[in-house]
């Protein structure tokens, strides 16, 4: 799979606001999907189980399966590797125009 379908996949999973929720809620401990389905009682279990199979397909989330329980995790890598092609380089570069505001308008 290309980079840029990773990308695609990782920007599909984020643009719904459950699966953003649901990652937060990852985000400090793992989580079994009962526990996520608790989480969420507007939604039912199979659709719970739908929006963790395209966070999955993402590398968003790693499952292990434990007996009869399926424990979510976060992986953040994806996620970092989008902020360092992305958000820091943009980031950076606007840290840089206000540092030249600051020194125009203090100059």
């Amino acid at each position: 799979m290309s980079t840029d379908e990773k990308n695609d996949r990782i920007f599909k999973a984020l643009a719904a606001s459950s699966r953003r929720a649901m990652l937060d809620m990852l985000k400090d401990h793992p989580q079994t999907t009962g526990e996520l389905c608790a989480r969420f009682p507007a939604l039912d279990r199979c659709t719970v189980m739908q929006h963790l199979k395209v966070l999955e397909a993402a590398d968003l989330v790693i499952v292990k399966r434990e007996g009869r329980e399926r424990w979510n995790y976060l992986n953040p890598l994806p996620i970092k590797d989008i902020h360092d092609r992305w958000i820091g380089p943009y980031a950076a570069q606007a840290v840089t125009l206000l540092g030249r505001l600051k020194d125009d308008l203090e100059g």
